[in-house]
């Protein structure tokens, strides 16, 4: 890679998994009655054609979310129990860096653009197949993107910072900071 295809944003981690089923109480009787995961909250969108139970497994920045989805119609798409693993989220440190950046690299984006997710975060997608026009596709694997919050993500630019140094990092600010921390914030650019 030449200094001219610089990215100008990094993947910081697995942000979340979610899992599709046409019945999210069976789905609950697994990763909440019996994993013991904790459902933070409910989200519901006509939209999405999706009712999911948002959960969490850990803490803090080394937590990931796990979402149990239904669709509210199971024959109308988005069909998100078609797939049973649906999509892997990753948290990205400046979201519409990322998606410009990886556009004018060929990377086909799901219609929709970056919205607010179920979380409350800067979210989008990428695609699970290439097209003519954008031959890089999630090779049959929905991704979704997600903007960290700035402030969890104690770093500087240019610096590369790997899980376990993250997981320091925010051990030395103490956990109860992560419980308390409001839900989106802006990213360290933003911020900037």
């Amino acid at each position: 890679m030449n200094d001219d295809d610089k990215k100008p944003f990094r993947i910081l981690g697995i942000q979340q998994i979610a899992i599709g089923g046409p019945d999210k109480q069976r789905l609950r009787a697994l990763w909440v009655d019996i994993f013991g995961l904790t459902v933070k909250s409910n989200f519901v969108s006509a939209r999405e054609n999706v009712d999911e139970d948002v959960c969490e497994l850990g803490r803090g920045p080394a937590a990931v979310e796990v979402d149990l989805m239904q669709p509210l119609d199971p024959d109308k798409k988005p069909a998100v129990h078609a797939t049973p693993l649906n999509h892997v989220g990753l948290w990205v440190d400046d979201l519409p860096a990322a998606v410009a950046w990886m556009t004018a690299h060929g990377v086909r984006f799901a219609p929709g653009g970056i919205r607010k997710g179920a979380s409350g975060y800067d979210i989008c997608f990428i695609h699970p197949k290439a097209s003519d026009d954008f031959p890089i596709g999630g090779e049959g694997v929905l991704i979704e993107f997600v903007q960290a919050p700035g402030r969890w993500w104690p770093h500087s630019a240019g610096t590369e910072l790997g899980m376990a140094q993250l997981v320091c990092a925010a051990t030395m600010r103490g956990p109860a900071q992560w419980r308390s921390a409001p839900g989106p914030q802006p990213s360290a650019r933003e911020a900037a």
